[in-house]
């Protein structure tokens, strides 16, 4: 990564409201394009109470909303959440939850204390 990315990189982090917090876990996407939907996979690295990270074996595009589906070690046991794409390098992506009901804010919140405990 050049200088200005990884300056460009560090100055998103700071303007975050949450911390995130390294998280690995297979990740399915789905995208409504061209009238239909693509699903991809992928691995998550990272997640906050506002969004998750991941690698995939799909470029998305910047701005576009998708599904999201990934497990978690709490009950349910899954997360099902639309998302908008906030950045794209290749295959490596930056999402940002869009709604999120109060039980998911809450999931999301006890996972990210559980994680915050473990590192």
């Amino acid at each position: 990564m050049s200088d200005d990315a990884q300056a460009a990189a560090k100055a998103h982090r700071q303007l975050r409201r949450f911390s995130r917090y390294g998280f690995d876990a297979r990740v399915q996407v789905s995208v409504f394009r061209e009238g239909r939907t693509t699903t991809c996979w992928g691995r998550t690295s990272e997640l906050g109470e506002e969004g998750i990270g991941a690698t995939l074996c799909a470029e998305l595009q910047m701005g576009e909303v998708v599904s999201l589906e990934f497990p978690i070690p709490i009950a349910p046991h899954v997360m099902k959440v639309r998302a908008a794409v906030r950045y794209s390098e290749g295959l490596h992506c930056g999402f940002e939850f869009l709604v999120v009901t109060g039980e998911q804010k809450l999931m999301l919140h006890q996972i990210c204390v559980m994680l915050a405990n473990a590192s």
